[in-house]
């Protein structure tokens, strides 16, 4: 009887998939393809600790206490290599001059392995690399060093190019059931069992949007002040909602560094570094998250950076590098995309689907007579101001338009 001892939680297909192949052949490539913070990289260590490990019976693998498998949990494995999104863009480059790209990753993978066994590489928000580099990665893909196994993360695979993830085997993680995330987060010893609710609640099946937002409270306070701005802007002319919304995207900002923050300290808990939290939606078809620095490799930051314009109210000028704006925008996108979620949800008489439950008493006056048709209406506008975001619009632009369109 196997005796594996995999951490992810709340994902059993998936867990079946991997089970399957570990117990008979594991594919040389892996496309996890999930909403941000539901556990693709999480698997991703499961993969690689029960590859790795050095555990007698193969059926025990990953034992969780050999040598191998700590040191995948403390992320200095020599046979285990990971990229990650860097720099101001965000994005995973070709690499190969002063930043760590995916030739840097295949140099690596060509070594032998160091312990004889596997080489694995895991390329976390696989979607951000570069067009360049994606085709430079092909080869890798089509003819990949012996005993090497590539594991991509991705948010959402559209962005990989048909010949990256034609080449893969692809595993959909969805979202994680609430009580699996509220134990996550007890277990992680970062928030008692009532607040991990409230997280589970907010994260919405995302056990690493939860465990972002128990390790900065502060994210919590700041995304409830943005949703009750919201709220009272429903009612305001339309001068108020469009300096409103500029407002609440200041706010917005700081919830995407404190959701940052969190998990830089998640990450330093469980001895890798952090990858900044990613959330964003294309077209409706990808799970909300409270932030994401998105910057796409076709609009070079210098020049969305020309247009930095005015964050503060009061007229105070300040310039804001583009992928903050972005991020700030998205943020509150997501979190009014939630919130109108909850509206509908109190409209149809179902309170317990609410996330936000503190603001219940609001929401249920502002479900008053409102009509499931327009918040349909509204729902698509903030998917579209989505594309829009990722197409490289304006954010300013893109959250005037929601601003005077708010309460319509």
């Amino acid at each position: 009887m196997s005796k594996r001892r995999l951490r992810t939680r709340g994902q059993p297909a998936a867990l079946a998939a991997i089970e399957a192949m570990l117990a008979s052949h594991v594919p040389h490539a892996l496309l996890l393809v999930g909403p941000t913070g539901v556990g693709k990289t999480t698997l991703a260590n499961n993969i690689a600790r029960a590859l790795l490990c050095q555990a007698p019976d193969p059926a025990d693998r990953p034992c969780g206490e050999c040598r191998s498998c700590r040191a995948v949990d403390h992320g200095n494995h020599p046979d285990l290599h990971r990229l990650t999104p860097s720099g101001a863009g965000g994005v995973i480059p070709i690499g190969g001059r002063d930043e760590r790209g995916v030739r840097d990753l295949v140099s690596d993978l060509a070594l032998l392995p160091v312990e004889g066994g596997y080489r694995l590489a895991i390329i976390e928000a696989a979607h951000r690399m570069t067009e360049d580099a994606q085709t430079a990665f092909l080869k890798t893909l089509e003819e990949p060093p012996a005993r090497s196994v590539l594991i991509l993360c991705a948010d959402d695979e559209e962005r990989l190019l048909p010949t990256v993830h034609s080449r893969c085997v692809r595993i959909r993680l969805g979202p994680v059931p609430r009580r699996d995330v509220q134990a996550i987060v007890v277990e992680r010893g970062l928030a008692d069992a009532a607040a991990a609710a409230r997280y589970a609640r907010v994260a919405g099946g995302r056990p690493g949007a939860a465990l972002s937002y128990a390790a900065a409270p502060e994210a919590g306070i700041t995304r409830a002040e943005i949703a009750r701005g919201l709220l009272d802007l429903r009612a305001a002319s339309r001068t108020e909602r469009l300096t409103g919304v500029r407002e609440l995207a200041t706010r917005a900002a700081a919830l995407v560094k404190a959701l940052e923050t969190g998990a830089t300290r998640v990450a330093a808990e469980d001895g890798v570094a952090a990858v900044t939290p990613v959330s964003s939606r294309r077209g409706g078809r990808r799970a909300s998250a409270a932030a994401e620095p998105v910057t796409t490799a076709e609009a070079p930051a210098e020049a969305a950076d020309a247009e930095a314009p005015d964050l503060l109210p009061g007229g105070k000028a300040i310039r804001v590098p583009a992928a903050e704006r972005r991020a700030a925008a998205l943020a509150l996108v997501a979190v009014w995309r939630d919130l109108l979620r909850d509206v509908a949800a109190i409209a149809a008489g179902e309170p317990r689907l609410v996330r936000d439950v503190e603001l219940l008493d609001d929401l249920e006056r502002a479900a008053g007579g409102t009509d499931a048709r327009d918040v349909g209406a509204a729902l698509r506008r903030l998917d579209l101001a989505g594309e829009r975001l990722e197409g490289n619009v304006s954010p300013e632009l893109v959250l005037d338009v929601l601003a005077l369109q708010h309460g319509r």
